[in-house]
Protein backbone atom coordinates (compact mmCIF):
# COMPACT_ATOMS: atom_id res chain seq x y z
CA UNK A 1 0.00 0.00 0.00
CA UNK A 2 3.17 2.18 0.30
CA UNK A 3 4.69 1.78 -2.55
CA UNK A 4 1.72 3.34 -4.93
CA UNK A 5 2.10 6.27 -3.60
CA UNK A 6 4.52 8.88 -5.34
CA UNK A 7 7.08 10.28 -2.87
CA UNK A 8 9.47 13.24 -3.27
CA UNK A 9 12.16 13.85 -0.94
CA UNK A 10 13.20 17.56 -1.03
CA UNK A 11 16.02 19.15 0.89
CA UNK A 12 16.45 22.59 0.81
CA UNK A 13 19.94 24.98 1.13
CA UNK A 14 20.55 27.72 -0.21
CA UNK A 15 24.27 29.35 -0.40
CA UNK A 16 23.81 32.17 2.36
CA UNK A 17 24.31 31.69 6.00
CA UNK A 18 24.87 34.56 7.92
CA UNK A 19 25.78 33.17 11.37
CA UNK A 20 27.53 29.61 10.33
CA UNK A 21 28.96 30.81 6.20
CA UNK A 22 29.09 27.33 4.15
CA UNK A 23 27.12 25.64 6.69
CA UNK A 24 25.42 23.33 4.27
CA UNK A 25 28.44 21.71 2.68
CA UNK A 26 30.89 22.34 5.99
CA UNK A 27 32.81 19.25 7.11
CA UNK A 28 31.02 16.68 9.49
CA UNK A 29 31.82 13.53 10.78
CA UNK A 30 33.92 12.95 7.58
CA UNK A 31 31.70 14.44 4.96
CA UNK A 32 30.03 17.58 3.92
CA UNK A 33 26.69 18.48 6.03
CA UNK A 34 24.09 18.19 3.04
CA UNK A 35 25.30 14.29 2.72
CA UNK A 36 23.64 13.16 5.74
CA UNK A 37 20.33 14.21 4.46
CA UNK A 38 21.36 12.82 0.95
CA UNK A 39 21.97 10.02 2.31
CA UNK A 40 19.53 9.01 4.56
CA UNK A 41 17.30 10.43 2.08
CA UNK A 42 18.43 7.74 -0.53
CA UNK A 43 18.00 4.78 2.27
CA UNK A 44 14.83 5.13 2.13
CA UNK A 45 12.49 2.16 0.55
CA UNK A 46 9.35 4.53 -0.16
CA UNK A 47 11.18 8.09 -1.18
CA UNK A 48 10.88 8.15 -5.09
CA UNK A 49 13.33 10.74 -5.82
CA UNK A 50 15.58 12.89 -3.79
CA UNK A 51 16.08 16.75 -4.99
CA UNK A 52 18.23 19.40 -3.51
CA UNK A 53 16.58 22.65 -3.85
CA UNK A 54 19.74 25.72 -3.86
CA UNK A 55 20.78 28.62 -5.55
CA UNK A 56 24.56 27.42 -5.24
CA UNK A 57 26.99 25.62 -7.66
CA UNK A 58 28.99 24.43 -5.06
CA UNK A 59 26.34 22.84 -3.15
CA UNK A 60 24.63 21.54 -6.12
CA UNK A 61 27.85 19.98 -7.25
CA UNK A 62 28.47 18.52 -3.71
CA UNK A 63 24.88 16.91 -3.39
CA UNK A 64 25.12 15.18 -7.10
CA UNK A 65 28.35 14.04 -5.94
CA UNK A 66 26.22 12.44 -3.14
CA UNK A 67 23.49 11.17 -5.27
CA UNK A 68 20.91 13.66 -5.61
CA UNK A 69 19.37 15.15 -8.15
CA UNK A 70 19.94 19.24 -9.01
CA UNK A 71 17.55 19.74 -11.59
CA UNK A 72 17.77 23.47 -11.42
CA UNK A 73 19.49 26.38 -9.44
CA UNK A 74 16.45 28.05 -7.25
CA UNK A 75 15.72 31.30 -8.83
CA UNK A 76 17.07 34.09 -7.09
CA UNK A 77 13.89 35.18 -5.17
CA UNK A 78 13.42 31.82 -3.14
CA UNK A 79 17.20 32.79 -1.83
CA UNK A 80 16.50 35.50 0.55
CA UNK A 81 16.31 35.28 4.39
CA UNK A 82 12.72 35.65 3.81
CA UNK A 83 11.70 32.91 1.45
CA UNK A 84 9.58 29.84 2.67
CA UNK A 85 10.25 26.28 2.82
CA UNK A 86 6.39 26.37 1.65
CA UNK A 87 7.35 28.68 -1.59
CA UNK A 88 10.51 26.50 -1.83
CA UNK A 89 8.70 23.32 -1.75
CA UNK A 90 6.33 24.29 -4.31
CA UNK A 91 8.64 25.93 -6.25
CA UNK A 92 10.73 22.33 -6.89
CA UNK A 93 7.43 20.14 -7.06
CA UNK A 94 5.97 22.67 -10.30
CA UNK A 95 8.93 22.44 -11.78
CA UNK A 96 9.32 18.55 -11.29
CA UNK A 97 5.70 17.85 -12.66
CA UNK A 98 6.25 20.03 -15.44
CA UNK A 99 9.18 17.69 -16.45
CA UNK A 100 6.77 14.82 -16.52
CA UNK A 101 7.31 13.92 -12.64
CA UNK A 102 4.24 14.46 -10.71
CA UNK A 103 4.29 13.68 -6.69
CA UNK A 104 1.46 12.92 -4.03
CA UNK A 105 3.17 13.73 -0.88
CA UNK A 106 6.32 15.96 -0.41
CA UNK A 107 9.00 14.85 2.60
CA UNK A 108 11.23 18.19 3.82
CA UNK A 109 14.55 16.78 5.13
CA UNK A 110 15.87 19.82 6.58
CA UNK A 111 20.06 19.71 5.98
CA UNK A 112 20.34 21.16 9.09
CA UNK A 113 18.76 18.08 11.01
CA UNK A 114 20.88 15.50 10.20
CA UNK A 115 20.56 13.22 13.35
CA UNK A 116 18.19 10.95 11.76
CA UNK A 117 18.20 7.24 12.60
CA UNK A 118 18.06 4.15 10.13
CA UNK A 119 14.49 4.11 9.39
CA UNK A 120 13.35 7.26 10.58
CA UNK A 121 11.99 8.17 7.07
CA UNK A 122 9.79 5.54 6.10
CA UNK A 123 8.59 4.90 9.82
CA UNK A 124 7.63 8.49 9.41
CA UNK A 125 5.76 7.77 6.17
CA UNK A 126 4.14 4.61 7.13
CA UNK A 127 2.62 6.02 10.37
CA UNK A 128 1.24 9.18 7.88
CA UNK A 129 -0.19 6.55 5.49
CA UNK A 130 -2.17 4.79 7.59
CA UNK A 131 -3.69 7.53 9.07
CA UNK A 132 -5.81 8.33 5.95
CA UNK A 133 -8.17 11.06 7.58
CA UNK A 134 -4.76 12.91 7.93
CA UNK A 135 -2.66 14.80 5.45
CA UNK A 136 0.62 15.95 7.67
CA UNK A 137 3.29 14.62 9.42
CA UNK A 138 5.90 16.31 11.57
CA UNK A 139 9.10 15.05 13.87
CA UNK A 140 8.50 16.47 17.49
CA UNK A 141 11.02 15.83 20.46
CA UNK A 142 9.91 16.19 24.18
CA UNK A 143 10.40 19.27 25.58
CA UNK A 144 13.32 18.65 28.40
CA UNK A 145 13.72 22.05 30.14
CA UNK A 146 12.36 24.90 28.41
CA UNK A 147 8.37 24.28 29.31
CA UNK A 148 6.39 26.83 28.13
CA UNK A 149 5.45 26.46 31.69
CA UNK A 150 8.41 28.18 32.14
CA UNK A 151 8.61 30.97 29.81
CA UNK A 152 9.06 34.44 31.18
CA UNK A 153 8.77 37.73 29.44
CA UNK A 154 10.67 41.02 30.46
CA UNK A 155 7.91 43.63 31.84
CA UNK A 156 9.48 47.18 33.38
CA UNK A 157 12.24 45.05 33.98
CA UNK A 158 10.94 42.67 35.67
CA UNK A 159 10.61 38.95 34.55
CA UNK A 160 6.59 37.99 34.19
CA UNK A 161 4.82 34.79 33.05
CA UNK A 162 4.05 34.31 29.53
CA UNK A 163 0.56 33.32 29.90
CA UNK A 164 -1.04 32.48 33.34
CA UNK A 165 -0.26 29.70 35.02
CA UNK A 166 -3.29 27.95 36.41
CA UNK A 167 -2.00 24.80 37.48
CA UNK A 168 1.95 24.45 38.28
CA UNK A 169 4.11 22.23 36.74
CA UNK A 170 5.53 19.91 38.70
CA UNK A 171 1.95 19.34 40.05
CA UNK A 172 0.33 19.12 35.94
CA UNK A 173 3.14 16.68 34.79
CA UNK A 174 2.04 17.65 31.40
CA UNK A 175 4.55 16.88 28.51
CA UNK A 176 5.17 19.61 25.66
CA UNK A 177 6.82 19.15 22.43
CA UNK A 178 8.44 20.64 19.81
CA UNK A 179 8.55 20.28 15.92
CA UNK A 180 12.18 19.55 14.24
CA UNK A 181 13.19 19.54 11.30
CA UNK A 182 14.46 15.49 10.77
CA UNK A 183 11.12 14.92 8.73
CA UNK A 184 8.09 17.20 7.63
CA UNK A 185 5.98 14.91 5.36
CA UNK A 186 2.60 16.46 3.77
CA UNK A 187 0.80 16.03 0.61
CA UNK A 188 1.24 18.13 -2.14
CA UNK A 189 -2.42 19.41 -2.75
CA UNK A 190 -2.88 19.95 0.79
CA UNK A 191 0.29 21.98 0.78
CA UNK A 192 -0.72 23.98 -1.95
CA UNK A 193 -3.82 24.90 -0.54
CA UNK A 194 -2.71 25.95 3.24
CA UNK A 195 0.72 26.51 2.69
CA UNK A 196 2.05 25.86 5.47
CA UNK A 197 4.28 22.32 6.78
CA UNK A 198 2.76 22.21 9.62
CA UNK A 199 -1.18 21.84 10.38
CA UNK A 200 -3.31 22.09 12.61
CA UNK A 201 -4.37 18.51 12.83
CA UNK A 202 -0.34 16.99 12.29
CA UNK A 203 0.50 13.49 12.99
CA UNK A 204 3.99 13.26 15.40
CA UNK A 205 6.76 11.22 14.48
CA UNK A 206 8.39 11.27 17.95
CA UNK A 207 12.02 11.30 17.96
CA UNK A 208 14.87 11.04 20.98
CA UNK A 209 16.04 13.60 22.98
CA UNK A 210 19.53 13.85 21.11
CA UNK A 211 17.79 14.25 17.77
CA UNK A 212 16.48 17.45 18.12
CA UNK A 213 19.41 19.69 18.01
CA UNK A 214 19.68 21.66 14.44
CA UNK A 215 22.64 23.45 12.89
CA UNK A 216 22.22 27.15 13.37
CA UNK A 217 25.60 28.41 14.46
CA UNK A 218 29.02 27.49 15.38
CA UNK A 219 28.00 26.19 18.80
CA UNK A 220 25.71 24.04 17.50
CA UNK A 221 27.88 22.18 14.65
CA UNK A 222 30.44 21.39 17.40
CA UNK A 223 27.30 19.76 19.61
CA UNK A 224 25.90 18.06 16.92
CA UNK A 225 29.49 16.45 15.79
CA UNK A 226 29.48 14.98 18.90
CA UNK A 227 26.54 13.65 18.85
CA UNK A 228 27.27 12.28 15.32
CA UNK A 229 30.27 10.83 16.52
CA UNK A 230 28.26 8.97 19.60
CA UNK A 231 24.93 7.99 17.76
CA UNK A 232 25.91 7.95 13.71
CA UNK A 233 29.03 8.23 12.76
CA UNK A 234 30.01 4.61 14.41
CA UNK A 235 27.08 2.85 13.37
Amino acid sequence: MYKDKKILALIPARGGSKRLPGKNIKPICGKPLIAWSIEQALKSELIDKVVVSTDDKNIADVSRRFGANVPFLRPEELSTDTATSVDVALHAYEFMSKQGENFEYIALLEPTSPLRKNGDIDQGIRNLLDQKHYDCLVSAGLIHLEHPDMAQRIENNLLVPYLPRTVLLEKSGEKAYFPYGVIYLIKASYLYKERTFFQKESIPLLIERWQGFEVDDELDFFIIEHLMNMYLCGG
